[in-house]
């Protein structure tokens, strides 16, 4: 048995938005939970299994498997058949899981710095600034309508999910602009945006 837990407008929404383009959305069930948010609102939830009352949770035949990266991951290998991971042992898996890693490793601590207004040349040597990921993000995207290879994966999905909160931030690129718009349209975002914003208004 499969079931996420997930809080509206969260990093869990990108998961939401995954497993409806993996076609998976009769197979998980998904469990809406409180979290305490940044702006002082919300509530940590008793009925999270997160030990740290954070969001996604994915539990799976009763193993908890925490972080959205690793949560994307296993989802895709679950549905193999929706094509969002390539194929093990091909260039084109690494390139995914490459994707998938700068933006965990490199994209969610740059964005925080950014946002804190930290500007120490130890942090950037270790995690980039801002500018130098942009720069990368663009030259990937120049010419190109995907991360990897010709068609969408959890990469541009994962990738993205920043840019879809926070669309202002978006680099002023031709190709960034036109694969956020790509992406933005996509039935399964603008479900999970709807959803998302309705269960805001009710709390």
């Amino acid at each position: 048995m499969l079931t996420l837990y997930h809080s509206p407008m969260s990093r869990s929404s990108r998961i939401v938005t995954l497993i409806e383009e993996l076609g998976a959305a009769d197979t998980v069930r998904i469990v809406e939970v409180g979290i305490a948010r940044q702006d002082g609102t919300g509530y940590r939830d008793p009925a999270n299994p997160h030990p740290e009352g954070k969001v996604p949770a994915l539990e799976h035949d009763g193993a908890l498997i925490l972080e959205s990266i690793a949560i994307a991951q296993h989802l895709c290998e679950l549905f193999p058949d929706a094509g969002l991971l390539p194929a093990a042992a091909t260039p084109q898996r690494g390139k995914c899981l490459e994707w998938l890693a700068w933006y965990a490793g490199v994209i969610e601590p740059v964005v925080v710095a950014k946002f804190l207004n930290i500007d120490d040349p130890r942090f950037a040597s270790n995690f980039r600034d801002w500018d130098t990921a942009m720069t990368r993000l663009t030259g990937a995207l120049d010419g190109r309508d995907w991360l990897v290879g010709d068609h969408y994966t959890v990469a541009d999905l994962i990738v993205h999910s920043l840019f879809n909160w926070m669309p202002d931030m978006l680099p002023d690129h031709h190709g960034t602009k036109a694969w956020h718009e790509r992406i933005a349209a996509r039935p399964a975002a603008q479900n999970t945006m709807a959803r998302d914003r309705a269960a805001m208004e009710v709390e």
